[in-house]
């Protein structure tokens, strides 16, 4: 049972990581001004699929929370050294005028 569940999540996976590549396809044809009606198609049966595959996993006893494709790339980044901030430095007085100076023209 365990493997059919696997199997579902994996294929739960893979059309997400689809799904975020059609996305963006149709966003680029969006920006272009270009007919995105058949990637707009293929999303929709994507996600159709994808509810159906949920249905499927939670009758096959998958009961934990599925994570959704946000939390999945900040759980592949999160193994990444953070970087750390440089250290600020005093602004320095250069370029400045001296007291009793001003810019103005005259």
């Amino acid at each position: 049972m365990d493997n059919k569940i696997n199997e579902i999540r994996r294929r739960i996976s893979t059309l997400r990581a689809e799904m975020t590549l059609v996305e963006a396809s149709i966003r680029d044809q969006v920006n272009r001004d270009l007919d995105c009606s058949e990637a707009s198609y293929r999303l929709m049966a994507m996600r159709a699929e994808v509810a159906e595959l949920v249905g499927r996993w939670k009758a096959a006893g998958g009961g934990e929370r599925l994570p959704t494709v946000r939390e999945r790339l900040s759980r592949s980044y999160g193994d990444r050294p953070v970087a750390t901030a440089k250290p600020s430095h005093a602004k320095s007085d250069k370029g400045k005028g001296r007291p009793g100076h001003s810019n103005a023209r005259v």
